[in-house]
């Protein structure tokens, strides 16, 4: 008797902020294909309880790793969406799991001069929360920190826990763009043009540096490329799975 094929698997990472849900028009593309989608909440977001202490970008690669030793069983594919790309890179390059195919959605990671003004701002929206707090100033907190984030433009912050706010500080500090040159697993990027948050550069950077990848840009598509774009990114994740099985 032939050995039954295994079902292939997608783990899918969501960005900061947001959850399973965040892949619902990937799961509709994929209607009809026989494959097993894994689509965990994070540490912080969705059903999942946040961290007892600030996390960094570590942290979440070894959560992940752990959540997909446990349910993956064999080789898979690992689908990324921006901070969800961060723990990609990062388990991809630790060579610990069988990942067989990456999927880089707008995937963040790759640290500018920009990256210290939010840095900066982050810092800013937490000292102006203290002076806020002063006695004589506390009434004109609920609008001052309103305007204080805006200003800053750290809307994460503002909806944040101090836990996770201080998470945020920790992973927005880190660079890595020297560990893709140490991705060796056949990459796929997918980016939309108009992306505000990751901008273009950073996916013609990651395709010039990540070995046996291909990068994928969409006009008219933001930072949420992995739902505007589901379809084709499904049909990328079809035809590997295809050449797989031949």
């Amino acid at each position: 008797m032939l050995p039954t094929m295994q079902k292939p698997t997608l783990v899918c990472l969501h960005g900061w902020g947001g959850s399973k849900e965040s892949f619902t028009e990937l799961r509709q593309a994929l209607q009809g294909v026989d494959i097993h989608i894994l689509t965990p909440d994070l540490p912080g977001f969705g059903q999942e309880p946040e961290p007892e202490k600030p996390w960094t970008v570590d942290d979440y690669a070894d959560w992940a790793g752990h959540y997909i030793q446990k349910h993956v069983d064999g080789p898979f594919i690992l689908l990324g969406h921006s901070h969800g790309g961060r723990m990609g890179i990062k388990l991809a390059t630790r060579n610990t799991l069988p990942i067989e195919h990456l999927i880089l959605c707008a995937a963040a990671g790759i640290r500018h001069p920009r990256h210290f003004k939010r840095i900066a701002g982050l810092t800013l929206a937490k000292s102006g929360d203290l002076f806020l707090s002063i006695p004589g100033c506390k009434k004109l907190k609920p609008l001052g920190k309103k305007l204080l984030y805006k200003l800053v433009r750290v809307h994460d912050y503002e909806r944040a826990s101090p836990v996770m706010r201080q998470s945020l500080i920790k992973i927005s500090k880190e660079d890595l763009r020297p560990l893709l040159k140490n991705i060796t697993t056949p990459t796929d990027i997918f980016w939309g043009i108009e992306d505000k948050m990751t901008p273009c550069s950073d996916a013609k950077i990651m395709k010039r540096e990540i070995p046996h990848s291909a990068l994928h840009e969409f006009e008219g598509t933001r930072h949420s490329v992995h739902r505007e774009r589901a379809v084709e990114i499904a049909r990328c994740i079809t035809n590997r799975i295809t050449q797989s099985v031949e």
